[in-house]
C-alpha cells in the first residue's frame, strides 16, 4: 500500500518538472557520444527533426509551448475538430466502396456486409440501372464519378430514384460533376449546366451536385499542401459559378463534397483533413456563409502508395490510412482493395477493404471518441503549419487567375512535378523505403494476377506511384527470366566471420534483389553463374583483405566489382553501395551492363 505524505500529494510531486532545456541537454549528450557535431543544445534537437514536404519540419518533442490557434469545438467554426458536434459516435463514418465496373453481385455483396454507400467511378451511363439493380436507393447513398458524362449519369440516376418511388426529399447522393478535376485528369474541359444545378438544389435538399476531387493532384505527385491548395481553388471556382447561377453562398457550399487522399503517413493525413476544414471554413466566412463552412469530406486511401509487388503489404498501408482518415474526421472513407494496382479486385480483396473500416469502427471503437487527435500539441501544430502552407499555394493559384488558368498555364503541373522529382530522389536512394519493393523484396514470390480494370482517364496530369522506378527494374528482370530461364545475378563475396559480414551481406542482397537481381552467396564465384561480384564485410577487414579479394575475383572472371560500404581506398573496386546511395541508378547501370533489355 502506498503511504502518502501529510499534505496528501504523491511522492512525485516533490520533484520539480523537467524543463525543455534540460531535455535538450540530455539529447545533446547522447548525440555527442555518437559523433554528431553541433554548436549548442538547441541545434542538437534540430538534428532529430524530420523534414517534410512544403517546408514543414517535425520536431522530436512537442510541449505546451508549441501553441496553435484555438481549433474550436466539434461542429462549430472553424470546424477543425469536425463538421458535426457528435462526430462519428452515432455509428461510425460512411463506409464507401468504389466500383469501376457494373458488377451487381459485387455491389450487393458489399452492401450486405458493411458498406454504407457506393462510389461508381467511370461506369457507362447505360450500365447504371444494372449496377444498382436490387439496391435500396433510399438506404444506400450513391456517389457518381462519370467525368464528361456527368450530366447524363445524373439524369439517369435521378430517374432511377423516381422509378423506384424515392421521394425527392429522401434522395441522398452526390452527382459528382467536377469539370476542373476532369480537365486536370484529361486536359479536356466540359461544361456544367449551372442553372440545372440550381433547380436540383431546390428540389433535392439531400443532393450534392459537385465533387471537388483532389486526387488528380495527389496522384500527380503533389504534396499535402498542394493538394489542399488545388482543392480550395477548385471549390472557390465552383462557388463563383453557383452563386452566379442564383444560389446563395450557403446553398452553394451545400452543393460541394471534397475528396482527399489518405496516406500511410498517419499524422500528416490527420492534419490534412483538419486543415482542409479550417481553410474551407475561412472561405465560407469570407463569402458570408459561416454556418455553411462544415466541409463534407470523402477520404480515399492513396493510390500512389499502392505497390504491385508483394501487394499483401498494401493491407497494412490501407489500414493505417483508413485509421488516419477516421481520426482526421472524414465523413466517408474508401479503402482501396490491396490488389487495386493490379487490375479488378477480387471478392477477397473487396472483403478485406470493407472489413478494414468495420474493424476500426466496431472492434477498435475508433469512432466512439470525438476528434481523438484534438489537443495533441503535435497534431494541432502540424495542422496549423500545413494550413498556412496550403493557403499560400491557394493564393498563388488565385494570383495566377484561378484553378482553370493555373492548370492551362502549367503552374499547377510544374509545381507538382517539382515536388515529385524531390520525392523521387528519396525513393531512389531508399530514404523513403517501400516495403516489399525497395526494401525486403521477395524475388521468388508468385505473382498476383487480376483481370484487367478499365483504363483510367488520361491525357492531363500524370499518375505516379511510389514503386514505379523499382517496378521498371523488376519488369526487366522478369522479361529476362522469361527469355533465358535465369535472372541476372551478382555473387556476394563474404569476407571474415559471420559477425563481420552479415550486416553488409544482408544489405547488399536487399539492394540487388530490389532491382530483380538474384544474389548468390554459396559456393565459388566460378560456379555461381554471375559475371559481377560484391565484397561484403566490415571496414576493418576491408583494410586487410579487400584488395586481395578483389584481385582474386578479377582473375576468376568478375567483370565488375562492388563493395558494400562507404567509398574508400580499396584497389580494384568499381562501385560502392551504401545506405543512401542512388539505388535506382546503380541497379539500372548493372542491368544495362548485364545486357538485360529495357
Amino acid at each position: 500500500m502506498t503511504v502518502l505524505p501529510d499534505d496528501g500529494l504523491p511522492p512525485a510531486a516533490e520533484f520539480p518538472d523537467a524543463t525543455h532545456e534540460q531535455w535538450q541537454h540530455l539529447v545533446a549528450g547522447v548525440l555527442r557520444k555518437s559523433g554528431k557535431e553541433f554548436s549548442d543544445d538547441a541545434e542538437a534537437e534540430q538534428k532529430l527533426s524530420t523534414a517534410l514536404e512544403d517546408g514543414l519540419r517535425v520536431r522530436p518533442l512537442y510541449t505546451s509551448r508549441d501553441t496553435a490557434p484555438n481549433p474550436g469545438l466539434p461542429g462549430f467554426a472553424p470546424f477543425v475538430r469536425g463538421g458535426r458536434a457528435e462526430g462519428h459516435t452515432a455509428g461510425g463514418w460512411d463506409v464507401r466502396q468504389r466500383h469501376t465496373v457494373a458488377d451487381r453481385g459485387a455491389v450487393l455483396a458489399d452492401l450486405e456486409n458493411g458498406v454504407t454507400s457506393l462510389w461508381l467511378a467511370g461506369l457507362p451511363v447505360a450500365s447504371l440501372a444494372d449496377a444498382l439493380d436490387g439496391v435500396h436507393l433510399d438506404l444506400a447513398p450513391v456517389a457518381l464519378d462519370a467525368g464528361a458524362q456527368s450530366e447524363a449519369a445524373a439524369r439517369r440516376l435521378l430517374g432511377l430514384y423516381e422509378e423506384r418511388g424515392v421521394a425527392p426529399e429522401a434522395v441522398r447522393c452526390t452527382l459528382g460533376a467536377d469539370p476542373l478535376g476532369h480537365e486536370a485528369r484529361t486536359g479536356r474541359p466540359y461544361d456544367v449546366a449551372w442553372a440545372v444545378v440550381r433547380e436540383r438544389a431546390e428540389r433535392f435538399p439531400g443532393l450534392r451536385a459537385l465533387t471537388v476531387d483532389a486526387l488528380p493532384y495527389h496522384e500527380a505527385g503533389g504534396s499535402a499542401a498542394q493538394e489542399l491548395g488545388c482543392a480550395l481553388a477548385t471549390g472557390v471556382a465552383y462557388l463563383r459559378e453557383l452563386t452566379g447561377a442564383g444560389l446563395s453562398a450557403e446553398q452553394a457550399c451545400g452543393q460541394l463534397e471534397f475528396r482527399y487522399a489518405a496516406s500511410a503517413d498517419q499524422f500528416l493525413t490527420i492534419a490534412k483533413l483538419r486543415a482542409a476544414r479550417r481553410l474551407w471554413a475561412r472561405v465560407a466566412e469570407v463569402c458570408g456563409a459561416p454556418r455553411a463552412g462544415a466541409q463534407l469530406q470523402h477520404a480515399v486511401t492513396s493510390p500512389v502508395m499502392m505497390a504491385r509487388r508483394d501487394p499483401w503489404v498494401n493491407m497494412l498501408r490501407t489500414t493505417v490510412a483508413a485509421l488516419a482518415a477516421g481520426v482526421g474526421g472524414a465523413d466517408a472513407v474508401t479503402v482501396l482493395p490491396f490488389d487495386d494496382a493490379l487490375g479488378l479486385p477480387d471478392a477477397f480483396a473487396r472483403r478485406i477493404a470493407r472489413n478494414t473500416s468495420t474493424i476500426l469502427i466496431e472492434e477498435s471503437h475508433l469512432s466512439r471518441v470525438i476528434d481523438p487527435a484534438g489537443g495533441s500539441w503535435y497534431v494541432e501544430r502540424l495542422t496549423d503549419e500545413l494550413a498556412h502552407a496550403a493557403w499560400a499555394f491557394f493564393q498563388e493559384i488565385e494570383g495566377g487567375g484561378g484553378q482553370r488558368a493555373a492548370l492551362r498555364s502549367g503552374l499547377v503541373g510544374d509545381r507538382l512535378a517539382a515536388t515529385w522529382a524531390a520525392r523521387g530522389a528519396k525513393l531512389a536512394t531508399r530514404r523513403e523505403p517501400v516495403t516489399g519493393v525497395s526494401e525486403f523484396p521477395h524475388l521468388a514470390e508468385e505473382p498476383v494476377v487480376r483481370a484487367p480494370a478499365p483504363e483510367p482517364p488520361s491525357g492531363g496530369l500524370p499518375r505516379v506511384r511510389r514503386d514505379e522506378a523499382f517496378e521498371a527494374l523488376r519488369a526487366r528482370s522478369d522479361a529476362h527470366l522469361a527469355a533465358t530461364g535465369t535472372r541476372p545475378r551478382v555473387y556476394l563475396a563474404a569476407l571474415g566471420p559471420a559477425a563481420a559480414h552479415t550486416a553488409r551481406l544482408s544489405f547488399a542482397a536487399n539492394l540487388f534483389q530490389a532491382g530483380g537481381i538474384e544474389t548468390v552467396t554459396e559456393g565459388s564465384f566460378e560456379a555461381s553463374g554471375a559475371r559481377e561480384a560484391c565484397l561484403c564485410s566490415s571496414d576493418a577487414l576491408y583494410a586487410e583483405q579487400a584488395a586481395d579479394a578483389a584481385a582474386r575475383l578479377r582473375t576468376a572472371g568478375a567483370g565488375h566489382l562492388f563493395l558494400a560500404g562507404r567509398p574508400g581506398p580499396y584497389e580494384g573496386v568499381d562501385t560502392y553501395v551504401f545506405a543512401g546511395c542512388d539505388a535506382v541508378s546503380v541497379l539500372t547501370a548493372t542491368l544495362d551492363r548485364m545486357g538485360v533489355s529495357r
